[in-house]
């Protein structure tokens, strides 16, 4: 019986849903008078609270309660127009009329210079700066709201002969006609579509901000080509939420300055242009444009309650096409508020459309992302227990309706477009086709360097094959299981081999899941044991880059100080939704010198005594708080999505004598922070700031702190790039690495260079440590001798009375994609093969 019930109350959800879409009208809404689309035009059932807005282009969709029904378009500046339902035949066009259409007058007058004083414009937005607080969500105690946002994405501008191509012929279902085109035929290929439905409480005092959300749903890709979770916390990087009342707006990785922020006087020029009289309470139609065209700034228009709150009743605005923002040929942002219960204006409605291009009249990637706030409530306690545990938490969805169309239709707050509702069958049915996957795996091998084989994916290709003065020539293949080999057990192997050294090396590890979910996405929680043979350079830590790649093979100056390794190891990692990771290790590690590296000790009748290896075994935990943190996550690595909030790390290494064969006891603490800071108009800063103390007596120095140095030709940002490898050795230091990201500041106001929208980019790099008595070889015997080069002169040292600085200047952005620095090494010149200058570039993609 309850199977049956079940059945039946489905079948009455589909019936009702389906009748609901005969009764909605769909349509575009246009200026009477130049044919312009409208967007923001309040369409609503009159005598009803079902309403929405048109888009970006002028469409609508709109449910309808009753085919008696009567609906009203509303636009400031325009007529009302009231239509009975029964008269439409979808899709309708709606041409509204101007309330003031009169015969164009042309009025000069001397033009004046701009200035703050005196302005009436500006002593109005100074008037909506003051009220801003009380005006804000966070200017009230207790607030409750529910969300519907959408981002959706699709290919853009696409020509007739375009989608026609041979190579199209079985797509043909997938591309649509664009009716926000006026002239010749275009289409859009819709290609990806997420929607979220969440209940939100605020509290101010204390403050806290608790999401709850009641069903998600996104067109999904294979998750072994794709990180679906990854590519949506891209997207919702790229397409923020946007609040106003902001002082600063973060878009596409950048911050724009809000046109009512506490400075935007300063970097804005206001006009009043009309005074609404129509609306209740009156309103003003503000104006404002950016002083510098080039700055990170808006333009558009805002529409100003007069009736003493100053509140913004909606806004318009758009970046002016000279700013430097890469591939974007478009960027439009609309804001609507309505009153709540205490006469309070709530945002009603956000949209934010960015149109991505490679040039300005080319095929290109059209996104939007609407978010609708409803049942807004102002004032209404709620127990504390509402407001407890983590920021975000996911309701239970019932999988049986999790992805029904009859389930979503009814939790919208605007059905969705012809466009839009195909797109998730379209995916499903893209990955059924043979030379789609084909497609994909080979943009996997590309772009991540792995290719499939069935339960196993071989590679990373760009390792294959690398070059060492100590191995010579060096061929290496390897690869791991996936989950469709087990969503349990995961095993990454790889055989490399030296034609000079002629040695073998290799790695074999077996992850064992404790989640039942992947261990190359978040959250991570496993057991891994490891094997490896391989060789290292002392000191040297790449991130989101492999020692053997490629790439790396060539460096300046001697590079013939190497290590052969066998470590085995036993790891336990824990990652939480918090974004707390803990993670514990036991190592057994074995050290050989290779190249001109050597273990000496002096004997007590001052004779050298040559040691063939060094044997620790170690214990470690480590711990990791990365509030908020987003990722993308990678077949190697994860790419961060950075935000406003630090990265603190700690972690403790124990060596223990006499366990496991090792021969050394000390205790390494090492703790470090990063955070992004946002500067508005002047970009934003990169900085990390780490330190560690090792104690114990007698400790050689491959067990010490050796600083990571970076002789190859690339930027490495947290390396030193003039420091020579094991250059420089300490049992205790801190360091600072600052990276400031100007994005254009001042080159963008050079005439000429302003064309070329190259960026500045500054960093500064400092260390300071040493080495006390008992570790430092210049005072004690029994540890191993400074290391030498192969001319025979001491090539390691420890810091004396200053710390080791370098600095850099550079431009980013260079074809797009390119960093160049010109770094300057500030002290520590006279040691051996030291490079005061140094020229390093890294690839790096911005917006």
């Amino acid at each position: 019986m309850i199977k049956k019930g079940i059945l039946l109350f489905l079948f009455i959800l589909s019936f009702i849903n389906i009748y609901a879409q005969e009764l909605q009208i769909r349509g575009r809404v246009l200026d009477a008078q130049g044919k312009e689309a409208l967007s923001f035009v309040t369409v609503a059932v009159i005598g009803s609270t079902q309403s929405t807005y048109t888009d970006d282009d002028g469409n609508f969709n709109l449910k309808v309660p009753s085919a008696q029904s009567k609906i009203r378009f509303s636009y400031v500046g325009y007529e009302n127009q009231d239509l009975l339902f029964s008269t439409f035949k979808s899709p309708a066009e709606i041409l509204l009329v101007s309330e003031n259409l009169i015969e164009e007058v042309v009025v000069k007058r001397p033009k004046l210079k701009y200035s703050n004083k005196n302005n009436p414009a500006v002593e109005l937005i100074r008037q909506v700066i003051a009220h801003r607080d009380e005006n804000r969500l966070t200017g009230q105690q207790y607030v409750e709201y529910e969300q519907y946002e959408k981002i959706s994405l699709g290919l853009s501008n696409l020509s007739e002969k375009f989608i026609n191509r041979k190579a199209f012929k079985n797509y043909q279902f997938l591309f649509q006609k664009d009716d926000s085109v006026q002239i010749g035929d275009k289409y859009i290929l819709p290609a990806f579509i997420e929607e979220k439905v969440s209940k939100i409480y605020y509290r101010n005092d204390p403050k806290k901000n608790k999401q709850y959300i009641l069903a998600e749903r996104k067109a999904e890709f294979d998750p072994k080509f794709v990180d679906n979770e990854g590519l949506g916390n891209y997207f919702n990087n790229l397409y923020q939420h946007i609040d106003i009342y902001d002082n600063n707006i973060a878009l596409l990785t950048n911050q724009f300055l809000s046109p009512i922020a506490n400075s935007a006087p300063t970097f804005y020029r206001y006009y009043i242009t009309d005074t609404i009289k129509t609306s209740d309470p009156w309103l003003v139609e503000l104006s404002f444009f950016p002083r510098s065209k080039t700055d990170f700034l808006f333009q558009g228009k805002l529409y100003v309650t007069l009736d003493g709150q100053y509140a913004v009743q909606s806004t318009q605005m758009k970046v002016n096409e000279d700013i430097n923002l890469n591939f974007v040929r478009d960027l439009n942002i609309e804001l609507a508020f309505e009153k709540d219960n205490k006469s309070k204006y709530f945002l009603n409605k956000s949209s934010l459309g960015i149109d991505f291009s490679l040039t300005e009249r080319g095929s290109g990637i059209r996104g939007n992302r609407i978010v609708y706030y409803s049942d807004y409530i102002n004032g209404k306690v709620q127990p504390d227990s509402i407001y407890a545990g983590e920021s975000v938490v996911k309701a239970p969805t019932q999988p049986a309706v999790a992805n029904k169309e009859g389930f979503w239709a009814s939790l919208r707050h605007e059905p969705l477009s012809k466009a839009e509702e195909i797109i998730y069958y379209n995916i499903d049915t893209l990955q059924t086709i043979p030379s789609f996957r084909r497609f994909m795996d080979i943009s996997t091998l590309v772009l991540s360097g792995y290719k499939q084989a069935g339960p196993v994916e071989i590679g990373p290709v760009n390792t294959f094959y690398s070059y060492n003065p100590v191995e010579g020539l060096r061929l290496r293949v390897g690869g791991r299981t996936t989950e469709s080999f087990s969503t349990k057990f995961y095993s990454e192997a790889y055989m490399a081999y030296g034609f000079t050294d002629q040695k073998w090396k290799y790695f074999l590890s077996g992850t064992y899941s404790l989640n039942n979910k992947s261990v190359y996405k978040f959250p991570q929680h496993y057991i891994r044991a490891s094997i490896q043979r391989d060789t290292k350079i002392p000191g040297q830590n790449l991130d989101f880059v492999q020692e053997d790649n490629v790439l790396l093979s060539f460096k300046r100056g001697e590079n013939e100080s190497y290590l052969y390794n066998d470590i085995y190891r036993l790891e336990y990692k824990a990652e939480f939704e918090n974004r707390v990771t803990i993670s514990a290790g036991l190592s057994k590690w074995r050290q050989q010198p290779a190249g001109v590296l050597n273990y000496q000790v002096t004997q007590e009748d001052g004779t050298p005594l040559f040691l063939n290896e060094l044997n620790t075994s170690e214990v470690s935990v480590g711990l990791r708080y990365a509030p908020h943190e987003e990722f993308y996550q990678g077949k190697l690595y994860r790419t961060p999505i950075f935000n406003k909030y630090p990265i603190f790390t700690l972690n403790y290494t124990a060596g223990i004598k006499g366990f496991m064969e090792g021969e050394y006891s000390y205790h390494n603490f090492r703790a470090g922070a990063f955070k992004r800071f946002y500067l508005s108009q002047f970009g934003f800063a990169d900085v990390d700031v780490e330190g560690s103390y090792i104690l114990g007596k007698n400790i050689p120095f491959p067990l010490l702190t050796v600083h990571r140095a970076n002789q190859t030709y690339a930027y490495q940002l947290n390396s030193y790039n003039l420091m020579n490898f094991l250059e420089f050795v300490s049992d205790h230091h801190v360091a600072f690495n600052m990276q400031y990201y100007m994005n254009g500041f001042l080159l963008n106001k050079i005439p000429l260079l302003k064309r070329l929208q190259w960026r500045e980019v500054f960093s500064f790099k400092a260390i300071y440590g040493g080495l006390r008595d008992e570790n430092n070889p210049s005072f004690n015997n029994n540890v191993f001798a400074w290391q030498k080069n192969s001319d025979g002169e001491v090539s390691s040292f420890t810091f004396g009375r200053e710390p080791y600085m370098e600095a850099s200047v550079g431009l980013s952005n260079i074809f797009k994609i390119l960093r160049v620095d010109l770094v300057k090494r500030l002290n520590y010149l006279d040691q051996p093969n030291v490079s005061e200058w140094g020229v390093r570039a890294r690839f790096r993609f911005d917006f």
